[in-house]
């Protein structure tokens, strides 16, 4: 039984801990928790390599739990888990999105995901224990509310959407066009979904988790640009703007540019000093921007187009625009005469 555990122990550590912060500001430890005796041990890893197991498994197996914690904020969270067994199979779970951060799958709330299943080890014989035989696979769902960041959430309190069983070992790949945070709005849901792995209980051990993670849902951001309104006729100097930027995608760069005609989706135009936000966080953010003295973006008159956007990890989104005329030519009417 030891020697089971000491490899499965190598295979988290190769699979799972490259998922772990590797920044300074985040510490990486595996949770080791004995069955039935509940006896755990938390061993410190660095966030790649391999290590045996710190205690000898039990025949009624152990839990292993990879987890990082953020040492400034103190806020931890369960990367992974493994249970280990003398005929328990084994399964990892791995969500999938358009998002590449590394730490933790997120994704935004108008986007896709991916979950892919993988099951080994199951058993079919007529004799095996039906809990060799078969896992069972859950779903939940939790909203984290106006304005939450799911810091000190109790995922005990998530709503269980979909159970079922995996009866067959191989790989099993589910597409998700849509999330199901609960939420009267559906582009400002903030929560996430998690998807687990369990074995089956018997004689022997209790039902154990064997795999399983969760993806955060962020809100979709918005924006308005204030200070100058639609085909208003502007003279000289370009009148100071205020910029309302909310729910910024974690992983973010948006703007206000301008550019000389009418609106025109994807085009490239001049930022404007001062109205460039670049965000790089685990939680969306909001701010307001007050930007002034930026008369020397436009070359000429004529018809023009300001547009706030913002580019995230799936592509670039136009939050607000506003279309205006500029006329900063002086025109001199005169008469000349002369005395006889």
């Amino acid at each position: 039984m030891k020697t089971i555990g000491c490899i499965t122990s190598f295979i988290l550590f190769a699979t799972s801990l490259a998922q772990a912060q590797t920044a300074a500001s985040y510490a990486n430890f595996i949770r080791q928790k004995q069955q039935p005796t509940g006896v755990v041990w938390d061993m410190p890893v660095a966030a790649a390599g391999e290590q045996l197991s710190a205690l000898a498994i039990n025949p009624g197996g152990a839990q292993f739990e990879l987890w990082t914690v953020n040492t400034l904020t103190a806020q931890g969270y369960l990367l992974d888990t493994r249970y280990v067994g003398a005929y328990i199979p084994v399964a990892d779970v791995v969500i999938r999105s358009e998002d590449p951060y590394d730490v933790i799958p997120r994704t935004r709330a108008d986007r896709p995901f991916y979950v892919d299943v993988v099951v080994n080890g199951l058993l079919s014989g007529p004799t095996d224990p039906d809990a060799s035989k078969r896992i069972k696979f859950l779903r939940h769902v939790q909203s984290y509310g106006a304005g939450g960041t799911g810091f000190g959430i109790d995922r005990t309190q998530a709503a269980l959407l979909s159970q079922s069983f995996i009866e067959t070992n191989g790989t099993s790949t589910m597409t998700f066009a849509i999330n199901a945070v609960p939420g009267a709005d559906r582009a400002k849901v903030r929560g996430e979904e998690r998807f687990s792995a369990f074995s089956l209980a018997d004689y022997q051990a209790p039902e154990s988790q064997l795999g399983s993670q969760f993806i955060q849902i962020w809100p979709v951001a918005d924006g308005a640009i204030s200070g100058i309104s639609n085909n208003q006729a502007i003279r000289f100097r370009m009148p100071p703007l205020s910029i309302a930027l909310n729910d910024l995608y974690p992983n973010s760069h948006t703007y206000t540019q301008v550019y000389k005609g009418a609106p025109q989706l994807g085009r490239v135009g001049t930022i404007i000093p001062g109205s460039s936000l670049i965000i790089n966080d685990t939680v969306p953010q909001s701010r307001v921007l007050t930007v002034d003295a930026y008369d020397n973006v436009f070359d000429d008159d004529g018809q023009w187009t300001m547009e706030l956007v913002t580019a995230t990890p799936f592509g670039l989104d136009r939050l607000a625009f506003v279309t205006f005329s500029l006329d900063r030519t002086l025109q001199m009417n005169s008469t000349v005469t002369t005395v006889e």
